[in-house]
């Protein structure tokens, strides 16, 4: 329970941050790529270090980043990583850019040397009209 409430929080907070303000995002996000890491428990830092490299070469890129996540409770050896896109157009725009990115080559190179991450899958989903975003009615129990 606690993961998938991890996941609606992340999503629901997909906005620009300025003075620590949200706005609205300039691209309206039609999709979201989660990626599901399976990763050596022993390296969790490694992993750590390979997420933070994201936040700088996701937005570069073209994606929107909306965040890593590593193993807090449970499972000690599933993280993930949430990445956005207006379009699968986006995407194969992000994916060459991603290839022709010398901090992003590097940071592949270094997962694969370190064996960090012993397996990966992609999933793309789509958001249901009237349900991302919403937030708790006003006097709703907690």
């Amino acid at each position: 329970m606690r993961l998938a409430t991890t996941f609606a929080a992340a999503l629901t907070m997909v906005r620009d941050v300025v003075l620590g303000e949200s706005i609205p995002m300039k691209t309206a996000i039609k999709i979201t790529c989660i990626i599901r890491y399976e990763i050596d428990p022993y390296q969790r830092e490694a992993f750590k270090e390979y997420a933070e490299n994201w936040g700088r070469i996701v937005p570069r890129c073209g994606g929107h980043l909306v965040g890593y996540f590593l193993p807090y409770e449970g499972t000690n050896n599933v993280a993930w990583g949430l990445i956005a896109f207006d379009s699968l157009a986006s995407y194969e725009a992000y994916k060459k850019k991603l290839k022709a990115d010398p901090e992003a080559r590097n940071n592949f190179a270094a997962a694969e040397a370190k064996r960090f991450i012993l397996r990966e899958e992609r999933n793309f989903v789509e958001i249901v009209d009237g349900t991302f975003g919403v937030s708790a009615a006003a006097g709703a129990a907690t």
